[in-house]
């Protein structure tokens, strides 16, 4: 049986914390294990549409992320990852604080991978929910320094 390396979680949980779009808007992946995965993120003043509330896309991007790193848990390591399909209702509107996404892999196929993903508040107030259909992309995979898995007998 293979299981996520520890090593490769610490370096990909930096890698992605600096790359460019989640630095940009100041996401940062906490954690990830087999199907699962937080992201989290500090509303700032750049966050916010004109009404004063976070707009739409910087949540629609803690969905697609959290989603796209649970699913990612349970690819071949040579493989990549597209999303195909984003679905999303908002649910509350968000005006400051700190929000975490927890992305769920709920089918892990060979070629289409689905996932769920919630944003949370600070007080555990369900802000968003969505859904993601995301295709396996063959010969895609990152170019790490450490494995992504390792076999535990």
């Amino acid at each position: 049986m293979s299981d996520l390396n520890p090593e490769h979680v610490r370096e990909l949980t930096s890698f992605i914390s600096r790359s460019p779009f989640p630095g940009h808007l100041g996401m940062e992946l906490v954690s990830f294990a087999a199907g699962r995965a937080t992201v989290r993120l500090k509303v700032r003043d750049f966050h916010f549409q004109p009404y004063g509330i976070v707009h739409g896309g910087v949540l629609s991007s803690l969905i697609d992320t959290a989603t796209f790193w649970a699913v990612y848990t349970g690819i071949p390591e040579a493989d990549g990852l597209v999303s195909l399909d984003l679905k999303l209702n908002y649910l509350e509107a968000v005006r400051g604080g700190a929000l975490l996404a927890e992305g769920r892999a709920i089918r892990q196929g060979k070629g289409i991978c689905y996932a769920e993903a919630r944003v949370y508040d600070e007080k555990e107030c369900l802000i968003v929910h969505g859904t993601s259909t995301l295709k396996v992309m063959p010969g895609w995979g990152l170019k790490t320094s450490t494995p992504k898995f390792v076999t535990s007998p």
